[in-house]
C-alpha cells in the first residue's frame, strides 16, 4: 500500500493538473455515484490526509479517493487514451489535463463540510500541518500493551506511516517490533525519526532512509530479507504481525533490535 510520503506526492501532481480550473469531464464509473456531475466546477485543491486524498471543488463538494492496495491516479493531456475494462473508477478533467483513478480502493463524494466521516478518525499527519509529536505519543500511550509494530501502522494514532518506514524506523531505534508500546521510553524520539524520514522522501519516488540512493543500498532492513545487516552482519529476519494482509510484513535486524 502507498505511504503517506507517495500520497504527498500523488496530492501535489493532482493539483498542479486541476488546481484552479473548471472541469470539462467528470466521470464516476462508481454505482453510488454514477449520476454525479462535477462539470463546471471549478477545482480549489487537492489535499492528503495521511493516506487519502481530497480533492475540494466549487460548491462546497469534496471527492474522497483512497489508493489501498493496488489504486494509482494517472495524470496526462487532456483527451489521452484512457485505460480500458473496468480498472477506471474516476475521472476528472479540464481543457488541458485529466487525472484518471485508476483502480482506486475508495471513492466518495461529500459536502466538503463532512469530511471528517471520512478522515476525522485519523491520528496527526506525519506530512500535514496538523503534524503533532505529542498527540501522537499520546493516542500511542492509549494502548501500552500493544506491540508497537501494530501500533505504528493503527492511523488513528498517527496517519501516513506503512510496512516500510514502520521497518526503518524501528531498526534506527533498535526496537524489537513486538515490544511493548509501555516498555518505550522516548516515544517522542520514535515518531519524530518516522516524520523526519517521510519528510526526506516526500520529493521523490525513492524510500532512501540509509543516505544512499544506490538501487540496492537505499534502506536498512525493507526488502532485504535473508541478507546480511547492513551494521552488524546478522541476517535480517522477516515475519508477519498484525490483522490485515497488507500489514503483516515486519522485517528486522535481531541484532540491532534485541528482543
Amino acid at each position: 500500500m502507498p505511504e503517506g510520503d507517495a500520497v504527498y506526492r500523488t496530492a501535489a501532481r493532482l493539483r498542479g493538473a486541476l488546481d484552479g480550473h473548471i472541469l470539462t469531464r467528470s466521470d464516476f464509473r462508481v454505482p453510488r455515484y454514477a449520476t454525479s456531475d462535477l462539470t463546471g466546477r471549478r477545482v480549489l485543491t487537492t489535499l492528503s490526509r495521511g493516506k487519502h486524498l481530497l480533492t475540494r471543488v466549487e460548491g462546497e463538494l469534496t471527492v474522497h479517493t483512497h489508493l489501498r492496495m493496488e489504486g494509482r491516479w494517472q495524470v496526462s493531456a487532456a483527451g489521452s487514451r484512457v485505460p480500458p475494462g473496468d480498472q477506471v473508477r474516476l475521472i476528472l478533467a479540464n481543457e488541458r489535463w485529466q487525472a484518471v483513478g485508476i483502480r482506486l480502493g475508495m471513492v466518495d463524494l461529500v459536502r466538503t463540510g463532512d469530511e471528517a466521516r471520512l478522515v476525522g478518525h485519523l491520528g496527526p499527519d506525519l506530512l500535514g500541518a496538523d503534524w503533532d509529536p505529542d498527540e501522537a505519543v499520546r493516542r500511542l500511550r492509549g494502548a501500552p500493551d500493544r506491540t508497537i509494530g501494530e501500533a505504528l501502522l493503527d492511523q488513528r494514532n498517527l496517519a501516513g506511516i506503512g510496512t516500510i518506514y514502520r521497518a526503518e524506523t524501528l531498526f534506527l531505534r533498535g526496537i524489537w517490533p513486538w515490544k511493548k508500546v509501555g516498555e518505550i521510553e522516548d516515544l517522542e524520539g520514535l515518531v519524530s525519526l518516522a516524520q523526519r524520514l517521510l519528510d526526506a522522501n516526500k520529493g521523490h519516488a525513492d524510500t532512501v532512509t540509509t543516505g544512499d540512493r544506490r538501487p540496492g543500498n537505499q534502506t536498512w532492513v525493507y526488502g532485504r530479507a535473508g541478507r546480511p545487516c547492513r551494521r552488524c552482519g546478522t541476517r535480517i529476519s522477516r515475519g508477519e504481525m498484525g490483522a490485515q494482509p497488507q500489514e503483516r510484513l515486519i522485517l528486522w535486524c535481531a541484532g540491532c533490535q534485541p528482543r
